[in-house]
């Protein structure tokens, strides 16, 4: 009888190889399913800034004051709600005078008018400020008129002729009023929010 051993050795080893080969062959899909999504996904999105500042300014002009600064506030009180360097100081033997950020060259752009230790009224001659309501320095009587839905009162210019005030009372949102001023051609030179009577000061602290 012939010996069985060469055939259980053949077999043997051909079983081992079969169990030896089989993770490879499963091997290979794995990796291809794999990496064929990952070739096929879109970019992923660009994160978004969320500390990017709003597109165009944002006007801090109101009927009750200047951001934070609240009309009729202490002059120590206005001072701390800018929470930034003012210039300007009162001059010996008056009672009135102006306030301006240090960023400030011509204080006829942007001042803030203080009387008697009160935050009463704040200037405008620049078209880099926007009035309660939308108006601006550079805009036409007739386009300021129409924004306003003929809520502004006119009367003539004290020293510009052909020049006017328009002026308005903000109702039952606070005592103050809003005065524009417009030259002889009819454009916004300047505009102010205050308190009566500072507000009607035609001289500012003069």
């Amino acid at each position: 009888m012939k010996s069985m051993l060469p055939i259980v050795m053949v077999v043997t080893l051909l079983s081992a190889c079969q169990r030896q080969e089989a993770p490879t062959a499963e091997a290979e899909p794995t990796t291809t399913a794999t990496s064929t999504p990952m070739a096929d996904a879109p970019a992923p999105a660009p994160a978004v800034d969320d500390t990017a500042a709003p597109a165009g300014p944002v006007s801090q002009a109101s009927f009750l004051g200047y951001g934070d600064m609240k009309l009729g506030s202490t002059v120590e009180e206005a001072r701390a709600a800018w929470g930034g360097e003012l210039n300007g100081a009162p001059m010996e033997g008056t009672t009135c005078h102006y306030l301006w950020p240090k960023w400030i060259t011509r204080p006829a752009d942007f001042a803030f008018m203080m009387e008697e230790g009160k935050f009463v009224r704040y200037d405008v001659g620049t078209d880099k400020e926007t009035a309660p309501g939308g108006g601006k320095v550079g805009m036409g009587v007739d386009e300021l008129q129409k924004l306003y839905g003929g809520a502004l009162k006119a009367s003539p210019h004290k020293y510009t002729q052909g020049g006017q005030y328009l002026a308005m009372d903000a109702g039952d949102v606070a005592p103050t009023r809003l005065v524009f001023e417009a030259d002889a051609a009819g454009k916004v030179t300047a505009w102010r929010v205050g308190l009566s009577p500072q507000v009607d000061y035609v001289e500012g602290c003069s």
